[in-house]
Parts: C-alpha cells; sequence; structure tokens
C-alpha cells in the first residue's frame, strides 16, 4: 500500500475503531438493558388497560383504534412518570413544578452513597450484599447520637453522621476479616449480618432506655434534635437535604480512590487475580479487608443520611427501605464506575419519585415500575443477549483494522513487569 493510500484509508479506520470500542463499551449494554426494560413495561401497561383490552376486541374491523388506544396508554403512563420525576409542567408555580425533580435526587441520594459502597466491593472481586445490614447499623449508631447526645449545632450533624459511617464500616468489616482470615464467603456472611442486623436494630427499638422513644406505641426512635438534621438545600419546603452534596462528593473521592491512588490500585488488582496481586507484593488479606471497610463507610453514610435528612421525626426497623439490596442494581447498571453508579441512581431514583404519580394520575400500578428496575438487572446479567438484539460488537471484536493494516503499524514490543506477571 502507498503511502497516500494509507493516508486516506487510516482516518476511516481510526473511525471505524472508535464507533466499535464506543459500542463494545459496558455503557452500551447498561442502556440497551434500559431500552429493553422500558419496552416490556410498555408491553405490560398497554395489556392492563382497559381500553386497550376493549379496543382489542374489534381488532379486525378497527385496528387503527387499538393502536391509537396503545399509545394514549403508554404515552399517558411515561408522560405521568416524567411529570412525577422530572418537572410537572402542569403545576400553577415553578416551586410546585421543580418539586419532582428535587424528589428524584432525594431517593437517588442514599442509591449513590450505597451503590458506590458496593461497587468498591465489586471492583475488589467481592459481592458485598449486606447493604441491609450495614445501613441499619449505621442508622442505629446515627439515631442514637442524633437524639441521645447534645452537641452544638455544626458539630452535632457532623458527629452523628461520622457515627453511621463507623457503624457501617464496622459491619462490613466484620465480613472482611472472617473472608481475609479464614476464606469463609462474603456472600453467606453479608446474608447472616443482614439478619444479625436487622434483628439486633428489631430489640434496641423494642427495649426501653435503648432506641425506643418514650411512650411509643409501635418499635420507633424519638426525633433527631434539630441540631442533627441535615439542612435543607432549597428550604424546608423541599425534602432535598445537603446528603445529596456529600453524596456528589462521594462520587469524586471514590473516582480518585479507584483511578489515582495506590490503595485502589490494589483493590483493583486483588478484584482482577489475587494470586497475581499477592505476587507483585500486595497483601491481600489486608486489602480485602480495607475494601470492605471502605465500601462499609458509604453504605453507612447511606444509612446516616436517611435517618438524619429523610426520617428525621422517628424510624422503625424498616429504614432501609430496600435500598441495601437496590444498590446493587445501580452497581451492576453502573457498571461499578463511580459516574456510572451516579447515573443509575439518579434514574432509580426518578423511577421511585414518578411512580407515584404514575399510579396516582393513570391508573397503573406501581409495580410495573419495580417489574422494570427488576428486569434491568435481568438484562445486565445477560450482556451477549443485548449484544445480540442491537447488535453491537463483542468486546473482543473491537478493532475493525484489517489485519494487513495492523500488521503495517505494529511495533516491536518488549515483555514488561506487568505482562509476565500476567
Amino acid at each position: 500500500m502507498s503511502a497516500p493510500d494509507a493516508a486516506t484509508e487510516n482516518p476511516d479506520h481510526r473511525w471505524r475503531d472508535a464507533v466499535a470500542r464506543a459500542t463494545s463499551g459496558g455503557w452500551a449494554v447498561a442502556l440497551g438493558a434500559v431500552v429493553l426494560a422500558v419496552l416490556a413495561g410498555s408491553i405490560m401497561v398497554a395489556v392492563t388497560d382497559p381500553e386497550v383490552q376493549a379496543a382489542a376486541s374489534y381488532f379486525f374491523a378497527r385496528p387503527l383504534d387499538l393502536l391509537s388506544a396503545v399509545g394514549e396508554a403508554v404515552g399517558g403512563a411515561y408522560t405521568a412518570l416524567f411529570r412525577g420525576a422530572v418537572y410537572n409542567y402542569q403545576a400553577d408555580t415553578f416551586e410546585q413544578a421543580i418539586r419532582p425533580l428535587t424528589q428524584s435526587l432525594t431517593y437517588a441520594t442514599p442509591l449513590i452513597l450505597a451503590g458506590l459502597g458496593v461497587a468498591i466491593g465489586f471492583r475488589s472481586g467481592m459481592f458485598n450484599i449486606g447493604g441491609q445490614g450495614q445501613m441499619l447499623m449505621a442508622a442505629a449508631a446515627a439515631g442514637w447520637v442524633g437524639f441521645g447526645v447534645d452537641l452544638p449545632a455544626g458539630i452535632h450533624v457532623t458527629v452523628a453522621v461520622l457515627a453511621g459511617v463507623l457503624a457501617g464500616a464496622l459491619w462490613a468489616g466484620i465480613a472482611g476479616v472472617l473472608k481475609a482470615t479464614t476464606g469463609a464467603h462474603e456472600v453467606i456472611v453479608t446474608i447472616m449480618l443482614n439478619y444479625v442486623a436487622f434483628y439486633l436494630l428489631s430489640y434496641l427499638l423494642a427495649t426501653p432506655g435503648l432506641l425506643q422513644a418514650p411512650g411509643s406505641a409501635n418499635p420507633k426512635t424519638p426525633p433527631m434534635a434539630p441540631t442533627a438534621i441535615l439542612p435543607r438545600i432549597f428550604g424546608p419546603q423541599y425534602q432535598l437535604h445537603l446528603g445529596f452534596v456529600l453524596a456528589l462528593v462521594a462520587v469524586v473521592v471514590v473516582w480518585w480512590l479507584l483511578n489515582r491512588s495506590s490503595l485502589g490500585f490494589r483493590f483493583r488488582m486483588i478484584g482482577e487475580n489475587q494470586y497475581a496481586a499477592r505476587v507483585a507484593g500486595v497483601n491481600v488479606p489486608r486489602t480485602i479487608v480495607g475494601s470492605m471497610l471502605v465500601g462499609g463507610a458509604l453504605i453507612g453514610a447511606a444509612g446516616a443520611t436517611q435517618v438524619l435528612g429523610l426520617s428525621t421525626s422517628g424510624f422503625g426497623s424498616t429504614i432501609d427501605a430496600g435500598i441495601g439490596f437496590d444498590a446493587i442494581t445501580v452497581a451492576l447498571l453502573g457498571g461499578s464506575q463511580p459516574v456510572g453508579v451516579l447515573f443509575a441512581s439518579l434514574l432509580f431514583g426518578a423511577f421511585k419519585s414518578g411512580g407515584t404519580t404514575m399510579q396516582a394520575a393513570e391508573g397503573i400500578p406501581i409495580e410495573i415500575v419495580l417489574v422494570v428496575q427488576s428486569l434491568i438487572v435481568l438484562f445486565i446479567a445477560a450482556p451477549p443477549l443485548v449484544r445480540a438484539i442491537f447488535r453491537l460488537p463483542q468486546p473482543d471484536r473491537r478493532s475493525t483494522t484489517p489485519p494487513a493494516a495492523a500488521a503495517a503499524m505494529a511495533a516491536p514490543t518488549t515483555p514488561t513487569a506487568d505482562g509476565a506477571a500476567r
């Protein structure tokens, strides 16, 4: 091939290679999973709509009626979801119109923090499904400091949040120590610790003098002290609190930790191959414990924001609200990347906020939103299926450069220490 021919063809190869790399990445699979889940949700909305069922009975006589009914049912459902999650254009004032957005961000706040904690475990090769227990213990610690300790404003809320972070880290650290010292599988240990945390919190709530509010008919804590409540960002008329800012800061910190720090590099090394990490001089047991501590601290922060920012009038044993398990979905959808976890949490926060509006306005069961979330997990767990449906290139077929051109551009290489380690 002559030099002019190579100059004219190389740009095309570079563009095709860039497109192939972009579409074969994990974000493309995640986006495809969301699209497929939304389409499945649309089918369920259409099938359960009474007007669609009525129009289907005379489909062959007037087929356009069925198509119109399906369009109105699906369009009305997702329009209501938008109004309840992003912007209510039917509201009388701007303050009321943006309330759904602030509510979505409020719901997303603990998901961001807990999702980051689970993602830390995934990047370290561990499946931390103990988010429920870690959140419950963090809520107990943060709540006790919040209503039972008298401290000045500013210091009080800081100490309460730190108490929750420490409790979550220590509870996750139990699983880390057991795995590092005895080889106990973290999945089994964290599942059991979820039960221990739930019943321990139930005991604390049912026992006077511990967490139980005096004279409470139901097991519940006293309300948080005003000095221990996270301030509202846009005033008392909105529930969005300072915990959302904390979650955004955590995204930046976790990104730096995983991509720029030596500790994060060790986390990723044991996640890729513990044996190679040990040969490279990494203290694997200590790194395992460190990963669980960091992940538990982030999940603990999620529990602290729940009791200090949202459920400030007191909480019960269901304070986790399923966030510990939803965080697993968020981490999977986000590809265990901090920015991906952020966007996945925003999506799930919007689902939760808009689902109630969709049910109230259109009479659509909110369980359909839960089905959509479950389908997202299903499709995320089957990347080859998503790639086959959308005809996405496989990860091992990213390069579109012809073999002859690749051989001409390749330069002699020498083995590196990393390559030898592998």
